[in-house]
C-alpha cells in the first residue's frame, strides 16, 4: 500500500485537501512538507509526538520534514481549542522553550535509524522572517486576503464570541498561514501536516498560498488522540505526560504505556510504532490468549522510552516495574526506587524512636481502623519492604527501612503506599 493508504489504516487522517491530487503528488514526487509546535511549555508531550512519527513516516517515504518551532507565533499563542485568552509569555521564556522544544525534536529523529537519508529534518524557527517585518506590511501584505467572515467561520472563533476574544488571538490564523507560505516561497514546502485542532490553520496558510501565489498547496490533519473512555491520550490522574525527563521520569512513561487499556493497546500500536498489519495481528492474538501478560502494551511501552530516552532508561523502567511487581526491593537504588514510587501515596513518620506495624497502618491511611488493620495483618494483605506481615505486635524501627528512609507498604495485590521516616 501507499503512503496515504497506509496512514488511514493506521487512523491518522483526519482530514486533508484534495486528497486525490495529495496522492498523485505523492506517488510521482518526492515533496517538502511541514509541522509546527508551539512552544508555549519548554518540552513537549507525549500527545505531540504523534505529530512528530507521523512525520518520520513521510520521511521514511523519501519526503523532506521542516519542523517549525514557533518562536514569533508563541508571543501570542494558539487560541485553537481554547476556551479563555491565553496568557502572554514574556520574549525570554518564548526563547527558551523554543530552544528546549527544537532540541527534543531533533532528539527523536535522530533516535532513528537516519543516518545515511539525505532528506535529513530541517528545524527553522518563524521569529526569524517576523521579526524584521512590519504590522503595516503584514497587513496590506496578508490581512488583505483574509475576510472577517472567514475568520468568523472558525469554530473556535464562534465558541469564543461571547467569552471574548482579543484580536490579536482572532488574527493568529493570518500569522500561522503566513508561514506556510514563507515555507512555501524559500522550499517549496507543498504539504502541511497537523493536529486536528490545527485545521483551521492549515486550511488559512492553503487559502493564502493559491490567492496570493495560484499555487496548489495541501494540508493533512491527524485525529485527536482519546482513550476509549473519552480522556486525552498522553494525560495521567495528575499531569501531562512529559517528554522531559525532569517534569516526567522515563518510569512513569513507561508505567502509563504499560497500563493502556486493552481496548485501546491495537489502536496505539497502528499509531506509534511501525508494526506491519501481520505483526498488529499478531498482538491482537496474544491479547485475547494472554491479556494479563500485556504483552502489546509493553512493546509500545519500551518503543517510545526508547525512542524519547534510550536503551539504559528501557532497562532501568522493566528493573524497577519487576522489582515493584516482585517485591524485590533490595535490588533498586535508592533513585531509582523515588522514580518506581513518584506516584505512590506518600505519608512521614515523624518523631518516632520505633512504631507498632497496627499504628503504622492506621497514620498512612493504609488501614481505615486498628480494627481493620489487624484484620489486613491477619488475612496477609500487607506486606513492608517485600516481606509478608503476621505480627500485629510487631515493632519498627529505622533501622528496617530502606536506604534507612523508607518503608513501602503493599496492601493487596497491587495498592503500594510509601512511609518517609523522618
Amino acid at each position: 500500500m501507499d503512503l496515504l493508504d497506509d496512514l488511514q489504516w493506521r487512523g491518522l487522517i483526519y482530514q486533508t485537501t484534495d486528497i486525490d491530487s495529495l496522492r498523485k503528488l505523492l506517488q510521482h514526487n518526492k515533496i517538502t512538507f511541514y509541522e509546527g509546535f508551539d512552544p508555549s511549555c519548554d518540552s513537549l508531550q507525549l500527545g505531540n509526538l504523534l505529530t512528530l512519527i507521523t512525520a518520520k513516516r513521510f520521511q521514511i517515504a523519501g519526503h523532506k520534514p521542516i519542523i517549525l518551532v514557533g518562536g514569533a507565533t508563541g508571543m501570542i499563542g494558539d487560541p485553537s481549542d481554547k476556551k479563555s485568552e491565553r496568557k502572554l509569555l514574556n520574549e525570554q521564556t518564548v526563547k527558551n522553550n523554543t530552544k528546549k522544544i527544537a532540541s527534543q525534536i531533533k532528539h527523536i529523529f535522530n533516535s532513528f535509524d537516519s543516518k545515511h537519508i539525505s532528506n535529513k529534518v530541517k528545524i527553522v524557527n518563524n521569529y526569524d522572517w517576523f521579526k524584521n517585518i512590519t504590522f503595516l506590511t503584514f497587513m496590506r501584505d496578508i490581512g488583505k486576503y483574509f475576510s472577517i467572515n472567514y475568520l468568523l467561520s472558525r469554530e473556535w472563533v464562534k465558541t469564543r464570541l461571547d467569552s471574548g476574544i482579543s484580536f490579536a488571538e482572532f488574527g493568529y490564523s493570518l500569522i500561522q498561514a503566513y508561514d506556510y507560505f514563507i515555507l512555501n516561497l524559500k522550499y517549496n514546502c507543498q504539504l502541511e501536516i497537523g493536529g486536528s485542532d490545527q485545521w483551521g490553520n492549515i486550511i488559512a496558510g492553503v487559502d493564502l498560498i493559491k490567492n496570493k501565489t495560484h499555487k496548489e498547496v495541501y494540508g493533512l490533519s491527524i485525529p485527536l488522540l482519546l482513550h476509549s473512555d473519552g480522556t486525552k491520550f498522553g494525560k495521567s490522574v495528575q499531569n501531562c505526560i512529559y517528554l522531559d525527563p525532569n517534569k516526567t521520569t522515563p518510569y512513569q512513561m513507561y508505567q502509563y504505556l504499560v497500563n493502556i487499556d486493552d481496548r485501546d493497546i491495537i489502536h496505539f500500536l497502528k499509531q506509534f510504532t511501525f508494526l506491519s498489519i501481520k505483526e498488529i495481528e499478531q498482538y491482537e492474538t496474544k491479547i485475547i490468549q494472554n491479556p494479563e501478560l500485556r504483552e502489546a502494551q509493553k512493546f509500545l511501552a519500551k518503543f517510545i522510552v526508547k525512542l524519547i530516552h534510550g536503551t539504559k532508561a528501557v532497562s532501568k523502567c522493566e528493573k524497577i516495574s519487576n522489582a515493584l511487581f516482585y517485591g524485590d526491593f533490595q535490588k533498586l537504588t535508592q533513585k531509582e526506587l523515588e522514580q518506581g514510587l513518584n506516584d505512590v501515596p506518600t505519608f512521614e513518620i515523624i518523631d518516632h524512636k520505633q512504631i507498632n506495624v497496627i499504628d503504622l497502618l492506621v497514620s498512612g491511611n493504609i488501614s481505615s481502623s486498628k480494627r481493620q488493620a489487624k484484620e489486613d495483618i491477619i488475612n496477609k494483605a500487607i506486606t513492608i519492604n517485600g516481606k509478608n506481615i503476621s505480627d500485629i505486635e510487631l515493632q519498627l524501627t529505622k533501622k528496617d527501612c530502606l536506604f534507612n528512609t523508607y518503608l513501602i507498604i503493599r496492601r493487596g495485590k497491587k495498592t503500594y503506599f510509601l512511609g518517609k521516616w523522618i
